[in-house]
């Protein structure tokens, strides 16, 4: 498709409120645009997803070992409270 075919499809799908399509035709329009006649090879290229950047997104979450039970948290009123002097 040309540059013109794709303008004038993003618009026919912008005035049908089919605005996924039309953001895709977008998307494919600056491509044509920004490499000229040598679009290349862009089967494989999408948008990232929201949520799935930033970092630490690239790590998976650590899980415990099989049998580990995760300790009793302490009494809160059991800080400080001893009976010897000078603590």
């Amino acid at each position: 498709m040309t540059a013109e075919e794709l303008q004038a499809a993003m618009d026919a799908a912008a005035a049908a409120l089919d605005f996924e399509a039309a953001g895709k035709l977008r998307d494919r329009l600056a491509i044509l645009r920004q490499t000229g006649e040598d679009p290349g090879d862009v089967a494989g290229l999408s948008r990232q997803q929201p949520g799935a950047m930033g970092l630490g997104t690239s790590q998976a979450r650590v899980t415990p070992p099989d049998g580990w039970i995760k300790p009793r948290k302490p009494d809160p009123m059991t800080r400080g409270r001893n009976n010897r002097p000078g603590d």
